[in-house]
């Protein structure tokens, strides 16, 4: 592979067939490997190409449906897409056991997004800050003209924000450009609103305008959701509902406590949310940023990180859990319209628009974190995961369709879930026939 260059001049300008000869070309691969690891899989390449640049291709995920979910009194199947197993199983199930409870009650604040306008050079700071705002009224006109659309239908700049930042740098002025972006993310809006009363702030402190870009933490967009969990209903095996309550609460605790355990008790909230967003082609990269930003933030009083989810006993014994997270999502725009999957998924919700899905998202972030702290507090999480990643390994190990079941199986008895182990039995099961 020596002397290989990747100085690929104008890939992009090449069609998708010709990228994929230069491709193989550079790699080693053979054009036929290439053309059957990379297809398009029911997605017309013209579209695939049209979304990112230099595409050789389609990566595909597997596509579940998470069960049992009741959000608002409205019954709905959760398309997810992930490649970690046992999620969507968990998801169903947690939802099964919260729909004992009356299901999830969802709300979602007003979709309104941040753009963030950095201002230099400003002598007195604090001054600058009151000038703007005492144009705040004409401000907000200029912002809307850039999109009367939005405007039209309810959304569009709402106020300014503004403060002095201390940095390594020295102070500056941030002004926050507070937008109602209704059913869509609101990333071009919000940028090109930004970019055009830029220039105004920068007159008005007196100062130069730096950066124009919208935020990803969006503490002005938040979903909530809340379910009661019975503690009859938790009830399994030799656990007692109570003593999973108990459980619950103590591993819950530590999350609170422990920003260690709470990176990976925030990461499980994620793996549902982040599952539906990308099943619906929303941006999950956003999404992942702004949760866990706002885990930071919220522990602003003095912790380091804290946990998204909050769980309680009630007067009964019930295990009560809710969620509060950012949720920066839309229904128009992007992937979720360019993409058929996604398409496909947004109607097979049956939501009304960006609000509605976000609620059911905070409801399937509550459900996941709910089964792996149940899990984590019984009988380990290890147990099913493992149950489940069998098959993957059994695929690894060269097992065919008909072998999988079995090698998996195998597995699992064996306790010991290694692509080394499943070679051994996929080579017992083809002695044996």
């Amino acid at each position: 592979m020596s002397g290989r260059n990747s100085e690929l001049a104008g890939l992009y300008k090449l069609s998708v067939e010709e990228r994929r000869r230069k491709v193989a070309e550079f790699s080693g691969l053979t054009l036929a490997e290439l053309e059957g690891a990379v297809p398009a899989q029911g997605v017309d390449m013209g579209v695939l190409d049209r979304m990112i640049e230099n595409v050789i291709g389609a990566f595909s995920l597997p596509l579940g449906v998470a069960t049992h979910f009741q959000v608002n009194g409205k019954d709905y199947l959760v398309p997810m897409a992930i490649e970690e197993p046992s999620v969507v199983a968990a998801a169903s199930h947690a939802a099964k056991l919260a729909r004992a409870g009356g299901g999830f009650h969802s709300t979602i604040s007003a979709p309104q997004m941040i753009g963030q306008v950095q201002v230099l050079g400003v002598k007195d700071p604090h001054g600058a800050i009151h000038r703007i705002l005492e144009e705040e009224t004409r401000l907000l006109e200029i912002a809307n003209a850039k999109d009367p659309v939005l405007t039209k239908v309810g959304g569009g700049a709402k106020r300014l924000e503004a403060r002095v930042v201390e940095s390594p740098r020295g102070p500056m002025v941030v002004i926050h450009l507070v937008v109602d972006v209704r059913d869509a993310m609101g990333a071009n809006a919000v940028n090109t609103m930004s970019e055009a009363l830029a220039p105004e702030f920068a007159r008005l402190a007196e100062g130069r305008s730096h950066l124009r870009i919208i935020s990803n933490l969006a503490i002005h967009r938040i979903a909530r959701s809340r379910a009661v969990f019975p503690r009859d209903a938790l009830a399994f095996g030799d656990w007692k509902g109570a003593d999973v309550v108990e459980g619950i609460l103590d591993a819950w605790a530590m999350a609170a406590a422990d920003p260690f355990r709470c990176a990976t008790h925030n990461k499980g909230i994620m793996n549902g949310i982040s599952a539906v967003a990308i099943a619906t082609g929303n941006d999950f990269r956003a999404l992942e940023a702004g949760a866990h930003s706002y885990a930071a933030w919220k522990s602003r009083s003095g912790g380091v990180i804290a946990p998204l989810s909050t769980y309680e006993k009630d007067a009964k014994g019930d295990l009560v859990g809710t969620i509060e997270v950012p949720m920066a999502i839309g229904t128009v725009g992007g992937a979720t319209v360019s993409h058929p999957t996604a398409r496909m998924n947004v109607r097979l919700l049956g939501v009304t628009g960006s609000e509605e899905l976000a609620r059911i998202m905070a409801a399937v972030g509550l459900a996941q974190n709910f089964a792996a702290l149940r899990a984590l507090a019984t009988e380990g999480i290890q147990k099913g995961h493992m149950t489940l990643h069998a098959r993957n390994v059994a695929m690894a190990a060269g097992a065919n369709d008909q072998e999988v079941d079995e090698v998996a199986g195998a597995l699992a008895r064996s306790g010991t879930v290694r692509i080394d182990k499943a070679k051994e039995i996929l080579a017992e099961i083809r002695a044996r026939h």
